[in-house]
C-alpha cells in the first residue's frame, strides 16, 4: 500500500460519521478514481486474509465499514510494510542504524538477513554506509572474522540514532519511519514514557509543542535502550541549566518504571537536549517576556494603524501573538511543517502579509535575530485570525480544538469554523494533550489528526477546512442536537467570585444613581462576595489574571509627584513597592540598569512609561504602583515625551499581569481617559476612573 492508502485505513478505523469516496478525494486532492483504486487494494488484502470487505457505493458514494475492521487494522498496516521494498538510500540508513546500535561486532550476513537482501548487496552498499556514518563523527572498524563495529563517543552514537529516527510530520500523521520499522533502537513502554513526560510537563509548567513532546519521547527511549544494553555515556560537561530539576525528575521516574540505570552523565546530557527544545510557553526560557509583550503591544498598534482595523482591544490576539513571539525567540529558528497551508491562507491576504513585513522594524528594535520567511508568515496568520475574530461572537456550543500545526494555524482554523457554526471554544490544545480531556469539559472535539485515548467524540478535519470537513462537523452537531446529548451546566463565569461580580455590576449601575453611590455599593458587594467565596483580592492572581483595578487601588496611586529626571521617576514609582514588601531594592536598581542598557523601551504610550525588571532580580509579589508627575520628564522618545504617568510593575511570572497590563495600555492610548487621569484631583479619583474604565469594558463584552 502507498502512504495515502495507509492514511485511508487509519481514518476509516477512527471515523464514526459517514465517510464517502468523494470526501476522501477532496481530502487528499486526488480523483475519485484514484481513491477507488486505493480502496480496491485495501479490499484485496482483506480478501486474501479472509476478512470482511469494505462496501464501496457507486459514484461518490458512502463507504460502509465492516464490524471487524478495527481487528483488521494491524494486519493492513503490517502488510503495507512487509511488502515494502527498501530503496538503496533506505537500506543505507537501516544498515547504519544496525551497526551504530550494536554493542558488539555485527556481521555482513546479519545485516543482509535483516534487510532481506544478499550479502553481495550489503558489500556494494558498504562504502556509502561507512561514509554516511563518518559524516556524523563515528568510524566503522572492520575485522575479518568478526564483522563491523563502531568507534566513537556514546553521545555521538545516540545523536546519530536520534537524528535518524527524529519524527517528522509525515511520520506523525500516518506513516512509520522506515528505519524504526526495521530495527528497534528504542526501549521502554511508549505510553508510560508519554505519561511520565506529560505529568512532569504539568508539574514544572513547561508547555511543549507536539513536535518537541515526540522528540523528547524518542530521546528517552533511545537512552533506555542504550543503557539497558550496557552502553553508557562518557563524562559530560556540567553546565548551569534551568532544566536540571526538570530533567532529573523525569529520569528518576523513568528509572523506576522502565527498570533502567540512570547516571549523572545522562542527566547533564538530557539537560543539554532540553535547553535546545522548543517550548510553546516556558517561563525559564522567556526571561525577556515582558519586553516581548511590550513589543507586541506596540506592534499591534502599528499594524492596526496601517491596516485601518482596530485590533488593540483584542486581548486574545495580544496574548497569542506575544506567546508566539516568545516561542520564536526562545529557541533557534525552526522549519515549520505547514508552510504550504500557511501560503494557501495568505494567498487571499497579501495585504496583511505586506503590513506585517512593513512593521517588523518594531520587533527588530529589541531582537537582533532576523525572522525567517515562514516565521513572518505565521505572524501574518495570527493577524488574519484576529481580523476574522472581529466578525464573530462567543456562542453556545462548547468545542475543544486539537491541532498539531501550531497555535497560529489552530486559531485561523477556528475562525474558519466559526463562519459556519456557532461555537464557544473551551480550549485550543496540542494532540498529545488530548488524552487529558475530561468527559464534561466540552461537547465534542475538532482535531486535525486522529486521536487516541480521547474521552470525547471527535471529528477529524483538514487545516484548510474544505466542504467535506464542513459536512462532517455539521453531522456531529446534528447528532448532538438529535440525541439531546448536551449536558446541563452552569455558565463558566458563574462558579467564581469574579464571575458573579461581573454579572451583578451592570445591574447595579443601571439601578442606582448617582454613579458615585453605585461605586460605593459595588465596593461593599465585592467585599461580601469575595468573603463568601473565600477569595481575597490578593488571591485573584491565583484564580485569574487580575484586572487593573485589583492592582491599582487608591493606596497604589500617587499624584503630583516631583521628579528631577526619568531615573528619579522610575525610582519613585518603585520605592513604595519596596516599602510594601512587593519587591527588593535590587529590583529598582535593575529597572534603571535595564533602561540604561536597552534604552527607554518601557515607554508604552504618549506620556506613559511602565518600568519593570525580571523576576530573579528581586520581585516578591505581583503588584503595581502608579504615579502622576507634578512636572513631566523626558525619557528620550520623541513621539511620546514628555512622560506624565509612570507605573512600576512587579512581575512574578510572565502571565498573571497580562490582563491588567493590557487594560492599562489601552486606557492610556485613549485621549479621553488620559485627560481624565491628568485632571483627577487625587488618588481616589484616579482609582475610580480605572474601575469605571474596566466596567465600561465589561459592558462591551456582555
Amino acid at each position: 500500500m502507498n502512504q495515502r492508502s495507509t492514511k485511508i485505513v487509519q481514518l476509516l478505523s477512527r471515523e464514526k460519521d459517514e465517510i464517502t469516496v468523494a470526501g476522501f478525494a477532496e481530502y487528499f486532492d486526488v480523483s475519485q478514481k484514484t481513491i477507488r483504486n486505493d480502496l480496491k487494494e485495501i479490499n484485496h488484502i482483506l480478501k486474501t486474509n479472509k476478512r470482511q470487505l469494505l462496501d464501496i457505493g457507486s459514484g461518490g458514494g458512502t463507504i460502509s465499514i465492516p464490524k471487524d475492521f478495527r481487528e483488521s487494522l494491524s494486519l493492513l498496516l503490517e502488510e503495507n510494510f512487509n511488502n515494502y521494498r527498501l530503496s538503496k538510500e533506505e537500506r543505507k540508513k537501516v544498515a547504519a542504524a544496525l551497526i551504530v546500535n550494536s554493542a558488539d561486532y555485527i556481521t555482513l550476513a546479519s545485516i543482509a538477513d535483516r534487510l532481506q537482501v544478499s550479502r553481495a548487496t550489503v558489500i556494494n552498499d558498504l562504502k556509502d554506509i561507512k561514509l554516511f556514518i563518518k559524516k556524523k563523527g563515528l568510524t566503522v572498524v572492520s575485522h575479518a572474522n568478526k564483522g563491523l563495529r563502531i568507534e566513537g563517543a556514546e553521545s555521538k552514537r545516540r545523536k546519530f540514532l536520534y537524528e535518524l529516527l527524529k519524527p517528522t510530520v509525515q511520520d506523525y500523521e500516518n506513516s512509520k519511519n522506515v528505519v524504526a520499522w526495521h530495527i528497534n533502537v528504542q526501549a521502554g513502554d511508549q505510553s508510560i514514557i508519554q505519561k511520565i513526560l506529560s505529568e512532569q510537563e504539568c508539574r514544572y509548567k513547561r508547555s511543549l509543542s507536539d513536535s518537541s513532546f515526540r522528540e523528547i519521547v524518542l530521546f528517552l527511549r533511545i537512552l533506555i535502550n542504550r543503557n539497558q544494553i550496557g552502553e553508557f555515556l562518557e563524562n559530560q560537561i556540567e553546565k548551569n541549566s534551568d532544566n536540571y530539576m526538570f530533567a532529573l525528575d523525569i529520569l528518576k521516574v523513568i528509572a523506576q518504571y522502565c527498570d533502567v540505570t540512570i547516571t549523572e552523565n545522562d542527566i547533564h546530557y538530557f539537560c543539554a537536549f532540553l535547553d535546545e527544545i522548543r517550548y510553546v510557553n516556558n517561563e525559564a526560557f522567556n526571561k525577556h517576556a515582558m519586553i516581548i509583550q511590550m513589543i507586541t503591544r506596540e506592534y499591534i498598534t502599528n499594524i492596526s494603524n496601517e491596516l485601518g482595523i482596530n485590533l488593540n482591544e483584542d486581548y486574545d490576539f495580544f496574548e497569542n501573538l506575544s506567546n508566539h513571539l516568545e516561542s520564536i525567540f526562545s529557541a533557534p529558528p525552526m522549519d515549520y511543517p505547514e508552510a504550504d497551508i500557511v501560503n494557501e491562507v495568505l494567498e487571499d491576504n497579501q495585504d496583511v502579509l505586506e503590513v506585517v513585513i512593513n512593521q517588523l522594524p518594531t520587533i527588530y528594535k529589541f531582537q537582533h535575530r532576523k525572522l525567517t520567511d515562514i516565521e513572518i508568515k505565521y505572524i501574518a496568520v495570527h493577524v488574519c485570525a484576529a481580523i476574522e475574530r472581529k466578525k464573530n461572537k462567543e456562542v453556545p456550543f462548547r468545542v475543544i480544538l486539537v491541532c498539531h500545526a501550531g497555535i497560529g494555524t489552530s486559531i485561523l482554523l477556528l475562525e474558519k469554523l466559526k463562519r459556519h457554526f456557532k461555537f464557544r471554544v473551551v480550549d485550543v490544545i496540542s494532540a498529545h494533550e488530548a488524552m487529558n480531556i475530561k468527559q464534561d469539559s466540552a461537547d465534542f472535539v475538532i482535531s486535525t489528526v486522529p486521536l487516541e485515548n480521547c474521552s470525547l467524540e471527535y471529528v477529524v478535519v483538514s487545516v484548510a477546512f474544505n466542504d467535506t470537513d464542513y459536512i462532517r462537523v455539521g453531522n456531529r452537531i446534528d447528532a448532538l442536537r438529535n440525541s439531546r446529548a448536551l449536558p446541563d451546566r452552569l455558565d463558566d463565569d458563574g462558579i467564581s467570585a469574579r464571575g458573579l461580580i461581573d454579572k451583578i455590576t451592570p445591574v447595579i449601575y443601571d439601578l442606582i444613581e448617582p454613579k458615585e453611590k453605585a461605586n460605593g455599593v459595588m465596593r461593599e458587594l465585592r467585599s461580601v462576595i469575595r468573603h463568601y467565596f473565600k477569595q481575597s483580592i490578593e488571591n485573584d492572581a491565583d484564580i485569574i489574571s487580575p484586572s487593573l483595578h485589583h492592582l491599582l487601588r487608591t493606596s497604589d496611586i500617587e499624584v503630583d509627584v516631583k521628579c528631577t529626571d526619568w531615573e528619579d521617576a522610575v525610582r519613585k514609582s518603585g520605592n513604595p513597592l519596596v516599602e510594601k514588601g512587593y519587591i527588593e531594592q535590587s529590583y529598582v536598581d535593575a529597572m534603571v540598569g535595564s533602561i540604561k542598557k536597552y534604552g527607554p523601551y518601557i515607554v508604552l504610550a504618549k506620556g506613559f512609561a511602565m518600568p519593570h525588571a525580571e523576576v530573579e532580580e528581586g520581585s516578591i509579589r505581583l503588584g503595581m504602583h502608579f504615579i502622576r508627575l507634578k512636572e513631566p520628564v523626558v525619557f528620550g522618545i520623541k513621539d511620546a515625551d514628555p512622560i506624565e504617568f509612570v507605573c512600576c510593575l512587579s512581575v512574578i511570572d510572565h502571565k498573571s499581569y497580562l490582563k491588567a497590563f493590557f487594560n492599562l495600555i489601552n486606557m492610556l492610548r485613549d485621549d479621553e481617559y488620559r485627560q481624565h487621569l491628568h485632571e483627577a484631583k487625587d488618588s481616589e479619583e484616579i482609582a475610580r476612573i480605572i474601575e469605571q474604565y474596566e466596567y465600561n469594558l465589561s459592558l462591551i463584552h456582555i
